[in-house]
């Protein structure tokens, strides 16, 4: 059932280098035709360095690990594309649908393709009035039982990052800082939050993946939290004013549940004239390119 390209599946066993990538952001997360060309650059990047680009999504019910140029045109182009999360796959799969998948979708198809690193913009969380909603990404939980590597900027920071962070520990999923002890916020280089841990080399993260293996024990994966470049990062004030605007209009037009994510994120970007959305590309290539990087330390074992 899963389609694996021939250039990934010839990768994953001859023990080359291979990075996963989303196809969320292609499908829903830009406009048209700039997504098409953002696809191409991210894959671009994955092979400057070294490794072979498996872009994933799922295409008239058949998951695919690696897409050629017209799936990838597909993706990017056709209005049918759905959003898939990891438990819409086998309704997916039945249904003979098509879909970008998220973060917990990307993950589980790649690490069933034997594919072990994987780069994507931020994660999801633990949402603001937590409490109240009970609203928490499927990200979470997938991740605590799969073993991958996933190179992000942390969480969007629209969301709770430190109960994000108390929720990560409990299911007993690692988080690194690279070259930072500060967990990064997605448009911003610092959540305001600390990490446990700080990794320097892409061979620092070939090390711990190393020694998860070694140790057995629950198939968790590893984060590793990139921060974007403070020089391309969203400025911390102008976002902190128009999340504050953004999180009042949603009380006032009581805007809750699943409307409130793409409601802020749409907030951010047009309040930002499109700032918040360079930020979150910004962030985006500089997790490939380090996860191409781990993936060629990876291979070296």
């Amino acid at each position: 059932m899963l389609v694996v390209s021939d250039e990934v599946e010839a990768a994953v066993a001859q023990r080359r280098p291979v990075v996963a990538l989303e196809s969320t952001i292609i499908a829903h997360g830009l406009p048209r035709p700039r997504n098409l060309r953002v696809a191409k650059e991210l894959e671009a990047v994955v092979r400057d360095e070294g490794a072979v680009p498996a872009t994933i999504a799922v295409l008239d019910g058949r998951p695919h690990v690696g897409l050629d140029e017209e799936q990838l045109e597909r993706v990017a182009h056709d209005d049918g594309i759905r959003k898939l999360g990891h438990r819409d796959l086998p309704l997916a799969v039945a249904a003979g649908a098509s879909g970008a998948t998220t973060v917990s979708a990307t993950a589980q198809l790649a690490a069933r393709a034997g594919v072990r690193v994987f780069a994507t913009g931020g994660l999801g969380g633990v949402h603001r009035e937590w409490t109240v909603t009970q609203d928490e990404s499927a990200d979470l939980g997938l991740l605590a039982r799969t073993r991958i590597t996933v190179v992000c900027a942390g969480v969007k920071s629209i969301l709770d990052v430190g109960a994000t962070l108390e929720r990560l520990e409990t299911l007993g999923v690692a988080v690194a800082g690279y070259r930072t002890n500060r967990f990064p916020g997605f448009y911003l280089a610092d959540s305001g939050h600390e990490v446990d841990w700080t990794l320097r080399s892409p061979g620092e993260v070939a090390e711990v993946m190393r020694a998860q293996d070694a140790l057995g024990g629950p198939e968790a994966a590893l984060i590793v939290a990139n921060p974007v470049p403070s020089g391309e990062q969203l400025d911390p004030v102008l976002h902190a004013r128009v999340l504050d605007d953004a999180l009042r209009a949603c009380e006032e037009r009581g805007i809750t549940g699943q409307a409130i994510t793409p409601f802020l994120l749409d907030e951010l970007v047009r309040r930002t004239d499109g700032a918040s959305l360079e930020a979150n590309l910004a962030a985006a290539r500089g997790n490939v390119r380090l996860a191409g990087r781990v993936a060629a330390a990876w291979a070296e074992r």
